[in-house]
C-alpha cells in the first residue's frame, strides 16, 4: 500500500491485540471486508510492547485466552497457572496463524488521523502507510499501551542506561548491574521480583506501597489439565455470569456474616489459594465497599509483609498507609525479595527524590544513590492516553481528546456522541474485569450493532451506530454513582486520573459484566435506547429507570445471581 494510495473498506480496526484481533476475525466470519492495523512490528498489543522482566497476566491461564474457540482452548499447551509475557504474545501469533489473519492484518502503521465526512457517511482514516476510507472505525487501543513518563529534575542528565518498562530493549542483561526502580505498581512489583536475584543491586523507589497477595504460580499437572479441558464449556458458559470474569463465582457473603474467630481464618485461605482478585471477591463480598472488611484486609496482608520481611525498617517502609482500593495485585515472591541484602527501598513521600543526576539518584534527605540503570515502571497514560496522541475527528469537526477533555467519557464504554461510526473496545466506562472474556462482550456488541446497522441500510435507510449525548451523560453518572458506593475513589489511582491534567472522571462500570451484560439486553429489548434514529428509537436509555443502582449494587462489584461450577 503506497503512502497516497486509497483503500475502502467496510471496517477499519486500529490495533492487533486480543481486541484487534477478535474484532477482525468475527467481521470477517460475518462476511465483511475488513483489515487491522498496528503501529506494533506483530501482533500483541498490549503484550508486544510490554516484554520486561517478569510480566504475567494477574488472570489464570485457562481464561486468559478466547473462548471462541473450544478447540483450541483443549489442545493449546500452557504450562503454569499464570501465563508469562512471552507466552501471551506466542499464543497471539497462533490465533493469527490458525484462523489465516495475518494476511488482513498491516504492521508497521500508525494511525494518524481519522475524520468523519458527512457528504460519503465515512470515516476517512490517515495512516502512516496510506489513506483509507471505511463504513466503520474500530479502535482496540488497549488500557496500557501509552508510557506515562515521570517529570523529575535531572532525568535528561542520566548518564547510565534508562528504559521504560513498556519499551524494555531486547537482550537486556541486568547481570552485576546497579538498578533503581521508579513505581511500584504490577509493573514495578513484577520487574523487582524477577530482577532482584540478578542484579548487584537494587533500590526500590516507591511514593505508594502496595497491597500484594501470592499468585499462586506453578505447574500445572496432566492431571489439572484434564479436569479444567473436561469443564471447559462450563467454564466458559460461566464466565458472562460473573463480575470480574476470573474463573469462579464472587462471593455474596460481607465481611460481618462471619464469625470474628472465622474471619482470620478465611483471610489465611485466600492467600494460600493465590490470586488478587480471588482475595478480594472470593470469600467476602465486601472489601472493595466496605471499610470494616477493607481495613481488615488491609492488616491482614500488613501482618503478612512483617511476617516476612526480616528488616524491620524495610517492612515499616513497605507498609501501605491506603485502604485497599486499587488494582488488586498478585507476586512471585515480591516481599521476599527485600530480604535479600543487595535490595533496598525509598519511600518517597517521606524523601522524595530531589534530582537524578549523570551517576545516580538523590533524596530530600540527602542521601544518594549510585545507580547505572535506571528502570521507570511509571504506569501508563492509561484508558484515554492512546486516544489523545492522535487526531480523531467527529461530525462537527471537534477532535474526540477535545470531547474529554474534562475526562473521558462513552455511552457503554463503546460509544461517544458525535462519533457516528465510531467503535471503541475497551473505551472509557467499559467494565473492570478479565480483558479477553470482557473484550468478547464488547465486541459481541459491536458486531451487533453493525449488522443492525446494515439491515437498515439495506432498505435505504442513513443508519449510523451513535450515542445520544443524554445517554452519554446518564451512562457517565450511573457509573460514578456506583464507583461512588466503593472505596475505589478514596484514593488516587489510574482507575479515576491518569495523569496531571487529566479530568478527574470514573473511568470504569464497576459493577461486574454479569450487570453489564444484562443492562445491553434491556437496552436492545426497549429497540436500542440511547442510540440515535433510526438505528436506535431516539430515546435516551432503560437501564435507568429498570435498573437504577440499589444499595446492595452500591456495596461492590456484584456478580450475577447465578450459581456456577468453578475449579
Amino acid at each position: 500500500m503506497g503512502a497516497h494510495e486509497i483503500t475502502e473498506l467496510d471496517a477499519l480496526v486500529v490495533g492487533a491485540g486480543f481486541a484487534g484481533i477478535y474484532q477482525l476475525y468475527s467481521l470477517r466470519k460475518l462476511g465483511y471486508k475488513v483489515r487491522a492495523i498496528d503501529k506494533a512490528a506483530g501482533v500483541g498489543g498490549t503484550w508486544y510492547w510490554n516484554r520486561y522482566p517478569g510480566a504475567m497476566s494477574d488472570s489464570e491461564s485457562y481464561v486468559y485466552r478466547f473462548t471462541w474457540d473450544r478447540e483450541d482452548l483443549r489442545t493449546y499447551e500452557w504450562k503454569n497457572r499464570y501465563l508469562q509475557g512471552p507466552e501471551i504474545r506466542q499464543y497471539l501469533e497462533h490465533v493469527v496463524d490458525r484462523h489465516d489473519l495475518q494476511k488482513y492484518i498491516q504492521l508497521d502503521t500508525e494511525l494518524k488521523a481519522a475524520d468523519w465526512d458527512a457528504e460519503r457517511g465515512k470515516w476517512v482514516v490517515t495512516t502512516s502507510k496510506g489513506v483509507y476510507v471505511v463504513q466503520y472505525l474500530i479502535t482496540a487501543l488497549g488500557l496500557l499501551s501509552t508510557a506515562k513518563l515521570p517529570d523529575i529534575p535531572g532525568l535528561n542528565d542520566f548518564k547510565g542506561d534508562i528504559c521504560h518498562s513498556s519499551r524494555w530493549p531486547d537482550n537486556f542483561d541486568l547481570s552485576g548491574r546497579h538498578v533503581g526502580v521508579i513505581g511500584n505498581g504490577s509493573t514495578g512489583v513484577q520487574i523487582i521480583t524477577a530482577i532482584a536475584d540478578k542484579v548487584g543491586s537494587l533500590v526500590s523507589f516507591q511514593r505508594s506501597p502496595q497491597y500484594s497477595v501470592p499468585s499462586g504460580d506453578g505447574p500445572v499437572t496432566p492431571e489439572y489439565r484434564q479436569a479444567i479441558n473436561e469443564k471447559y464449556d462450563e467454564i466458559v458458559d460461566s464466565l458472562p455470569k460473573t463480575a470480574t470474569c476470573f474463573g469462579f463465582s464472587e462471593s455474596t457473603t460481607p465481611y460481618a456474616s462471619f464469625a470474628p474467630e472465622k474471619r482470620q481464618e478465611v483471610f489465611e485461605s485466600l492467600w494460600q489459594h493465590g490470586n488478587g482478585f480471588w482475595f478480594t471477591f472470593g470469600a467476602f463480598s465486601d472489601i472493595t465497599a466496605n471499610k470494616e472488611a477493607n481495613d481488615a484486609a488491609c492488616q491482614f496482608v500488613k501482618s503478612k509483609i512483617a511476617q516476612i520481611v526480616k528488616d524491620p525498617e524495610k517492612a515499616k517502609k513497605l507498609m501501605p498507609q491506603e485502604p485497599y482500593a486499587r488494582r488488586p495485585l498478585c507476586d512471585g515472591g515480591y516481599y521476599n525479595k527485600f530480604n535479600r541484602d543487595n535490595v533496598d527501598i525509598v519511600n518517597l513521600r517521606d524523601t522524595p527524590i530531589e534530582r537524578v543526576s549523570e551517576t545516580g539518584v538523590t533524596t530530600s534527605d540527602g542521601k544518594f544513590y549510585k545507580i547505572d540503570t535506571l528502570i521507570l515502571a511509571t504506569g501508563f497514560d492509561a484508558v484515554e492516553g492512546s486516544y489523545n496522541r492522535t487526531q480523531i475527528r467527529g461530525r462537527s469537526g471537534t477532535s474526540l481528546a477535545e470531547h474529554w477533555k474534562k475526562g473521558p467519557t462513552s455511552y457503554l464504554g463503546c460509544f461517544v456522541p458525535g462519533f457516528p461510526n465510531l467503535l471503541l473496545i475497551s473505551g472509557p466506562q467499559g467494565p473492570f474485569a478479565n480483558a479477553p472474556p470482557n473484550i468478547e462482550t464488547q465486541v459481541r456488541l459491536n458486531n451487533e450493532l453493525i449488522q443492525r446497522a446494515e439491515s437498515l441500510r439495506v432498505t435505504g435507510a442513513n443508519a449510523v451506530i451513535e450515542a445520544m449525548p443524554e445517554a452519554e451523560a446518564d451512562w457517565g453518572e450511573h457509573c460514578n454513582e456506583i464507583a461512588q458506593g466503593t472505596l475505589f475513589p478514596s484514593i488516587p489511582s489510574w482507575i479515576f486520573a491518569n495523569v496531571p491534567g487529566s479530568g478527574l472522571v470514573t473511568r470504569f462500570y464497576m459493577n461486574g459484566v454479569a450487570n453489564f451484560i444484562a443492562i445491553l439486553q434491556r437496552i436492545a429489548a426497549a429497540g436500542y435506547d440511547g442510540f440515535a434514529a433510526p438505528l436506535g428509537n431516539g430515546r435516551k436509555e432503560l437501564y435507568l429507570s429498570s435498573s437504577k443502582t440499589t444499595s446492595q449494587e452500591k456495596s461492590g462489584m456484584k456478580a450475577s445471581t447465578i450459581e456456577v461450577g468453578v475449579i
